[in-house]
């Protein structure tokens, strides 16, 4: 019994870590802000995570984990590849919608003053997903429901900076449909007509 609420706890503090990542950024926030959150004191953070830099690192093992389950459940759910580029693009907008930025596009913001083992993570949740993305359009363009020049890879990066820039560019303006619209532009470009 212990234990799943030292489980909880440790949840809870990851949950209003996240948001603050997501809304601030990493070096936006302090233990203080999620000890005063959450009403407990910085010691029982430290329990559960034993510095910042391992609370972020938890942070985005737990944000990749369940994007990599997001994609599962598009590859299951979706049979064409234009589908499966907007539902990819569905979930950014779902994050953005709730007044949130893609945590690992804050994070990336912070890059310069992050840990290393941070930066890795960071690097690791955008390769993850560049090859998701090149997988995808290649299978579209083999099919003939996707058409582009150059490498997947590359039209994969191009994906990925595309919708974390049209999140940020829109985010000033709290407008979920300027985003969607960007994305839209982006993936409409590459299917076939």
């Amino acid at each position: 019994m212990a234990r799943t609420a030292e489980n909880g706890t440790a949840e809870r503090i990851l949950d209003v870590a996240e948001a603050l990542v997501q809304s601030r950024g990493f070096n936006g926030f302090s233990y203080a802000d999620v000890a005063q959150e959450l009403s407990i004191s910085k010691a029982a953070l430290h329990y559960h995570f034993a510095g910042k830099a391992e609370l972020g690192e938890a942070l985005v093992d737990r944000y990749a984990a369940r994007f990599s389950a997001a994609l599962t459940v598009v590859d299951r759910d979706e049979h064409d590849a234009p589908a499966k580029l907007h539902a990819y693009a569905r979930l950014y907008a779902d994050v953005f919608k709730d007044d949130r930025m893609c945590l690992c596009g804050m994070l990336a913001a912070d890059y310069a003053t992050l840990p290393d083992p941070m930066r890795d993570r960071v690097v690791r949740f955008f390769d993850d997903n560049e090859r998701w993305l090149a997988r995808v359009l290649d299978a579209g363009r083999s099919k003939g429901t996707l058409k582009f020049h150059g490498s997947a890879r590359s039209v994969a990066r191009t994906l990925v900076g595309g919708l974390e820039g049209a999140m940020l560019v829109a985010r000033p303006y709290g407008d979920v449909r300027r985003f969607r619209t960007a994305a839209s532009l982006l993936i409409d470009g590459l299917a076939v007509d």
